[in-house]
């Protein structure tokens, strides 16, 4: 079913107002909507629906160039075309009327032929831009959903690897949620916008993605390495880096600056570029922190859980070496807002 189009007019002579309405009720599939009074129809406009404009050019109060800046004025109307009704010919006025944004012009008296005629040819352009707004919207809408689904499957492929890198490993899996978490917080506190956190967030479950390339006697040797497990440990980071990079994914290639550079220090003295501040990514400056901080608060085969307190002074004394300062700040307000317990359970 066709949609009616709606007309606004404005004219101050009540006769002619009467008689535009008229002839637009009996054009077809058109419903009026009028004013006399043109700074009554300027206050109405940001509440108006309408398709097109017919307004006459003398009117007390306000011009219909005036009228015709005011409806242009509402963005919604930006494109709706403009009739300027008037009874002078005078060139220099029909170009101000133009660059004002009318489109058509109707002489006064009216004619009611050519005024049927004018109403009909906006009515097939109203039906055009009509049509290709829908058809703008339907695209854009299945430009949204095409999105949404991409992002859906990015989702399922960083779940699904992380789980993999938890087989070898029980204590990374249940270190890989929490840690992630406290990233997503970390990332808020610091202002970030919330699809960025969200990112910072997911991409950080797969930090120690690189742990599938360590030998099983190193990663669940009960008791502390030696130098030359240690150097092999090391290769995680830089493993899991190369797992998730060249990605077109937005999301992995976080993942893999992550996985990077979350052993890099603020100071230069982490692994394994050996990379200092701003160099590194923020990200992987975030993850840092988390990723130590529920380690040493994590119970290992190779070691007790640091009591909170401790651990947060840990935090705090590396700040500026290890660990950027501004994040180890907002790391401090996240902390704040846990309880001991929550932490008890977190790492358990």
């Amino acid at each position: 079913m066709t949609k009616r189009l709606r007309v606004l007019l404005v004219e101050d002579n009540r006769t002619n107002l009467v008689l535009m309405r008229k002839l637009v009720e009996r054009a077809g599939d058109y419903d009026a909507i009028s004013f006399h009074d043109p700074v009554e129809a300027a206050e109405a406009l940001p509440g108006l629906t309408f398709d097109m404009a017919i307004g006459d050019y003398q009117m007390p109060g306000m011009s219909g160039l005036d009228l015709i800046g005011h409806i242009r004025a509402v963005p919604r109307n930006a494109d709706k075309p403009v009739v300027m009704v008037t009874a002078d010919s005078d060139s220099e006025l029909r170009l101000a009327a133009l660059k004002a944004g009318a489109v058509e012009f109707l002489s006064k008296p009216i004619d009611p032929v050519e005024f049927a005629a004018r109403v009909a040819n906006l009515g097939r352009l109203c039906e055009a831009q009509r049509k290709l707004a829908d058809h703008a919207a339907w695209l854009r809408e299945e430009v949204e959903a095409a999105t949404a689904e991409l992002r859906r499957r990015e989702e399922e492929i960083i779940h699904r690897l992380t789980l993999a890198a938890g087989y070898k490993d029980d204590d990374t899996a249940a270190h890989t949620v929490r840690m992630a978490r406290m990233c997503g917080d970390i990332a808020r506190e610091l202002g970030l916008p919330s699809a960025e956190c969200r990112d910072i967030e997911l991409a950080a479950t797969m930090h120690d993605i690189g742990k599938v390339g360590i030998r099983d006697e190193v990663l669940q040797k009960p008791g502390r390495l030696d130098a030359a497990e240690r150097d092999h440990m090391r290769e995680h980071a830089r493993i899991g880096g190369d797992i998730l990079d060249g990605s077109d994914c937005d999301l992995l290639r976080l993942a893999s600056d992550i996985a990077l550079t979350h052993h890099e220090c603020w100071d230069g003295t982490g692994y394994p570029s050996g990379l200092s501040g701003p160099a590194i990514p923020l990200a992987g400056r975030i993850a840092a922190v988390a990723d130590v901080f529920d380690a040493l608060i994590s119970v290992r085969p190779y070691k007790r859980a640091w009591p909170r307190e401790k651990a947060v002074a840990y935090i705090t004394e590396q700040s500026g070496r290890q660990f950027d300062p501004a994040c180890v700040i907002a790391f401090l307000a996240v902390v704040a807002r846990k309880t001991p317990a929550n932490d008890a359970v977190i790492a358990a």
